[in-house]
């Protein structure tokens, strides 16, 4: 998959691709937020797609390289699930209940996808490892997240994450 190299040159930036849905073919509100680490590196970038008319986000995608420490979680429950919920102004306690690996056909390649499961029923999240070591993460609220989303998940244009 074309989408899963790592890119060359130094962008301003994060220093990898940042897959997800086309903000372009997106009917609602989208938002990018990039998350520093101390030494000013991208320690993962979260897209929030609101698709509720203004009433919150419908989903979050997480792309986060190896070296973050965003990539795991105490408890189990992803960072991404819970910036959702935090977006939504959920404060329920939401506890990791199970997560289980399903593969899906992406063309003809694999993709083993692993779903969470946590105590609150109307978020699903999932999450995959690129072969360039980024793990993403979808988090979406109400809506199960069918087979079919992986299929529009794609590079987002570089020149959309620097600085001036």
């Amino acid at each position: 998959m074309s989408f899963l190299r790592r890119r060359s040159g130094q962008p301003a930036g994060p220093d990898f691709d940042v897959l997800a849905m086309d903000p372009g073919d997106w009917p609602g509100d989208f938002g990018a937020m990039i998350l520093a680490g101390q030494d000013g590196s991208c320690q993962g970038i979260f897209l929030q797609y609101d698709l509720l008319g203004g009433r919150g986000p419908a989903m979050l995608i997480g792309n986060v390289p190896q070296e973050s420490p965003a990539r795991e979680s105490e408890d189990g429950v992803p960072l991404e699930a819970r910036q959702l919920l935090a977006s939504l102004e959920n404060e329920e306690q939401v506890d990791f209940v199970s997560a289980e690996d399903f593969p899906v056909m992406l063309g003809d390649d694999l993709l083993i996808v692993r779903k969470v499961k946590v105590t609150e029923g109307r978020l699903y999240c999932s999450q995959f490892g690129r072969s360039d070591g980024v793990q993403v993460t979808i988090a979406s609220w109400d809506r199960p997240i069918s087979d079919d989303l992986y299929q529009l998940l794609k590079p987002l244009p570089a020149e959309m994450f620097q600085q001036g």
